[in-house]
């Protein structure tokens, strides 16, 4: 690719279809950082690497040859290090490299050379690259073992009713802190949605929830266990006293860059109190339908049906399906000037510029319920209920959808066509719920194969009879399909990501009759197939077909719904 010595790389990236000029606009004033610019195109990080190596003229580093030098961070703070995106390490011949994944700053490249004393060769990597070699060379456990180590041997032995200063202390001292400052910096690395720290007999136990799945990490010593309880509870503002029984709390931290809003709920266990934390980053980057998954048919009918005055719409599925994320992309695509739009969520993860946002708060009264009730009184276009829990707040909403209001929400079912039947039992009558109905979207979400390691490959007969689900679900041997492989990116497991898995049942006017008579969720579901509508496992084969997900991907998470 030619580079136009005129061109800002913003410009760059317009001129080469990899960001609108909306995006632009949006991506930072007056001057966007590379990682905004990332997060404003739609390119894996490693790809958009390959993109500022041509643009700077620099050459493409891989991992491997970056792993085959000696690494030069004994002189840079860590979090110079991961504020900058910056790996300098020593080739195989002596001379100093330096991995940028942002190498449009010179300040940064003379700050590195002075600090070395040596000249440097500049190189591009990608941002998730860096953080993987930046976490690699540290260690956990040997960094809380040394410097302002715990009295531990007095600490394990003191006992059930240790002086709350103590431990308060303790808490608050640098390893601990330290030490639960870096679980989060470790999150943030792979992509985590959840912290679960957990005590066992003789060791405590983290695992961080990536792309749906657990996985474990090097552990701090079980020494630390109370202590480090002891600091999430302190941050949830929460009762550190109080061990027999569960606490929730939230907390507000601040990751590199990043502002995280955390969920904590402590249970008491055998072996002490576990944390499970949930990892919520604020001012999400809100994705269109297309990257959400998506199909044309699925996206036409959905736009088709926000674009109506009033009416219901419901996302359906289960706890960590993305349907909130599939809710604030239709409130981002209706949102501007002419139209008011309301919410009432728990807890609000996606702030939206122009959208009047509220947060319920149960220990005042403020529920979904009292919520919707006064959404009525403001004068709304636009409604959204975090999620339909009881009749009254179903009642309400069917409510204003009869009275001119369009209104988006979610329910905890399984399938599209069961959202009906749930109504039904919530006490809203199938009449009103067949004139107000627009459309159900269910939805899952499965892992992405991993773009650089990811391989096509055919069903074989053996396969397809080991399994019997896979001619279920209408494969057959020689079918080309998405396979993981696993790489360096990927941390071997042949993932990265995630993405939708969709069905949309649209109401139609033989739908409509169907629900007013009360018929069964399965003749509802064929009905809506002859209408055309693409079940999720049909969508999900499809992505198999396409090399976005895996069979096996489909079978974990949709065929045994």
């Amino acid at each position: 690719m030619t580079v136009s010595v005129q061109l800002s790389f913003e410009d760059y990236l317009v001129s080469n279809g990899m960001l609108t000029a909306a995006s632009k606009s949006a991506a930072g004033k007056p001057k966007a950082s590379y990682r905004q610019l990332l997060e404003s195109t739609a390119k894996e990080p490693t790809a958009f690497a390959e993109v500022v190596a041509a643009y700077h003229k620099l050459p493409r580093v891989s991992l491997t040859s970056i792993r085959a030098g000696k690494p030069l961070l004994d002189r840079f703070s860590p979090r110079f290090l991961r504020e900058y995106a910056v790996f300098p390490y020593e080739g195989e011949k002596g001379e100093v490299h330096i991995a940028l994944a942002d190498p449009s700053d010179p300040a940064i490249m003379r700050m590195v050379e002075l600090t070395l004393g040596r000249p440097a060769i500049r190189e591009v990597a990608a941002f998730n690259e860096i953080e993987t070699l930046l976490r690699d060379s540290g260690d956990l456990e040997q960094d809380n073992g040394q410097g302002d180590s715990l009295p531990s041997a007095e600490y394990a032995a003191s006992g059930e009713d240790d002086d709350l200063d103590i431990l308060r202390d303790m808490a608050s001292g640098a390893p601990v802190v330290r030490t639960v400052n870096e679980l989060f910096e470790r999150a943030v690395e792979v992509r985590a949605t959840d912290i679960h720290i957990e005590p066992f007999r003789g060791q405590l136990q983290v695992r961080l929830r990536v792309d749906g799945l657990l996985r474990v990490i090097a552990s701090p010593p079980a020494t630390m266990m109370r202590a480090i309880i002891s600091r999430v509870k302190i941050l949830a503002g929460l009762n550190i006293a109080e061990r027999r029984l569960p606490q929730d709390g939230r907390a507000r931290v601040r990751v590199g860059h990043l502002e995280l809003d955390l969920r904590v709920a402590t249970m008491p266990t055998a072996h002490g109190e576990a944390a499970i934390l949930r990892v919520l980053e604020r001012n999400q980057r809100l994705l269109d339908f297309a990257r959400l998954g998506f199909s044309e048919r699925d996206r036409s009918v959905l736009e088709r049906h926000l674009d109506v005055p009033h009416g219901l719409i419901i996302v359906t599925g289960p706890t960590g399906s993305g349907k909130t994320t599939t809710l604030a992309s239709a409130l981002s695509r209706l949102n501007s000037p002419v139209r008011k739009i309301l919410t009432i969520e728990d807890p609000i993860e996606y702030e939206i510029s122009g959208v009047n946002q509220t947060q319920v708060k149960p220990a005042i009264g403020l529920t979904f319920a009292s919520a919707m009730r006064s959404f009525l009184r403001q004068d709304p276009d636009v409604i959204m209920v975090g999620e339909m829990r009881d009749g009254e707040t179903a009642k309400i909403g069917i409510q204003a959808s009869l009275t001119g209001h369009l209104v988006l929400t979610t329910l905890h079912t399984n399938t599209a066509a069961s959202s009906i039947t749930r109504l039904m039992d919530m006490g809203v009558e199938s009449f009103l719920l067949a004139s107000t109905l627009r459309c159900i979207l269910g939805q899952r979400l499965v892992r992405v194969l991993c773009p650089d390691c990811r391989r096509m490959g055919p069903l074989s007969k053996t396969t397809i009879n080991r399994d019997p689900r896979f001619a279920s679900i209408g494969l057959k041997a020689g079918d080309l399909v998405g396979e993981p492989v696993g790489c360096d990116r990927c941390n071997g497991v042949g993932y990265r990501g995630r993405l939708g898995v969709f069905e949309i049942l649209e109401v139609t006017e033989q739908v409509s009759r169907m629900i007013g008579k009360q018929v069964d969720d399965l003749s509802i579901e064929r009905q809506a197939q002859q209408d055309g509508m693409t079940t999720m496992i049909e969508d999900g084969v499809a992505k198999c077909r396409a090399g976005l997900t895996s069979v096996e991907e489909i079978l974990r998470v949709i065929a045994s719904r």
